[in-house]
């Protein structure tokens, strides 16, 4: 079975309010700009390599924040294959029975949310493997927290020898981080490793264990067009890939917030959210999901019932 080493840019929305997603079936976190993809040789080393850069259809200009982290610009965009076609070949190189892995939940999400905007197939995605989870455990990290890529690469004294945030770039440099794991046994755990992960939930502030799914949202200008974007978001159940029904957000503090949401035929899942004021001066989030068992819905609706209430501004401490 080959596996595919995949990464993807994408370009985003210049505003939460923009009138592109009110034509969408969805809220499109992100569109599609470029693929890069490697594939891993029989000893688990890099090998052939695939790139195609993406031409988007509703996001076309460039996103400052995205322009400058990766280098497109709108005359980059303009000769990009459609995004059809673009998979097309992406999936005819891979050849079938692959499994996918990538740094961190976002790639999953924002391929799958690009072919359901595009009506095409999602069925050829399978398992997507979280190779962060892998780090952690076979370095023994008591941090469970998700690490980046560049924190790998330094782990492993990795030169930088490929341009940073390009897709096939940053694909191969997570190929050269495969090269320096026992994957092999790192894939033959992963199951029972995602079900350990997922079992609890981390309280606020606690560095508890993973979730079986972490987002990162785009960024925002400002916290107001940040959070509109989160209450529009629509997570899905990761078994069945239906939309999952979601109570309102009730806050933890800390400009943490927590949801629960539920699928007919898989159950309870909670959705956390924490908002984040980044260095540049825009606003992103993390957005984490959990299945939920019978004491983390119990938890949640004691929250639910008895939520935070906020010190009145001029209140007297004491």
């Amino acid at each position: 079975m080959p596996y595919i080493i995949i990464d993807l840019e994408w370009n985003q929305a210049m505003s939460a309010r923009s009138s592109v997603f009110n034509h969408l079936p969805i809220h499109l976190r992100g569109e599609i700009i470029q693929i890069g993809a490697v594939k891993l040789n029989d000893d688990l080393t890099p090998g052939e390599e695939f790139q195609c850069d993406v031409s988007p259809v509703w996001f076309r200009k460039m996103h400052y924040k995205v322009k400058k982290l990766t280098g497109f610009d709108n005359e980059r965009l303009a000769h990009g294959l459609p995004f059809k076609k673009a998979l097309e070949q992406f999936l005819d190189w891979c050849g079938p029975d692959c499994t996918f892995m990538t740094w961190g939940y976002d790639d999953s999400g924002i391929m799958e949310q690009n072919c359901i905007i595009h009506d095409l197939d999602i069925d050829w995605m399978g398992q997507w493997v979280n190779l962060q989870l892998i780090y952690n455990m076979l370095t023994e990290d008591p941090d469970r927290n998700q690490k980046s890529l560049e924190t790998a690469m330094e782990h492993f004294g990795i030169e930088q020898t490929r341009v940073a945030h390009d897709a096939l770039g940053d694909a191969y440099n997570t190929a050269l981080v495969c090269s320096r794991l026992d994957l092999r046994r790192g894939l033959d755990n992963y199951d029972s490793l995602v079900r350990q992960l997922s079992r609890h939930v981390p309280e606020a502030g606690g560095s508890g264990p993973a979730p079986i799914e972490h987002n990162v949202s785009p960024a925002y200008a400002t916290r107001e067009e940040l959070w509109q974007a989160v209450e529009q978001s629509q997570a899905v159940c990761p078994d069945c890939r239906r939309p999952l029904e979601r109570t309102r957000w009730v806050s933890q503090g800390d400009r943490r917030y927590m949801s629960l949401a539920e699928c007919a035929e898989h159950g309870a899942f909670l959705c956390r959210v924490r908002l984040r004021s980044d260095p540049d001066g825009t606003w992103t989030a993390n957005r984490l999901l959990y299945r939920a068992d019978e004491e983390m819905v119990a938890s949640f609706r004691e929250r639910q019932s008895h939520p935070r209430r906020r010190r009145r501004r001029g209140a007297k401490q004491s």
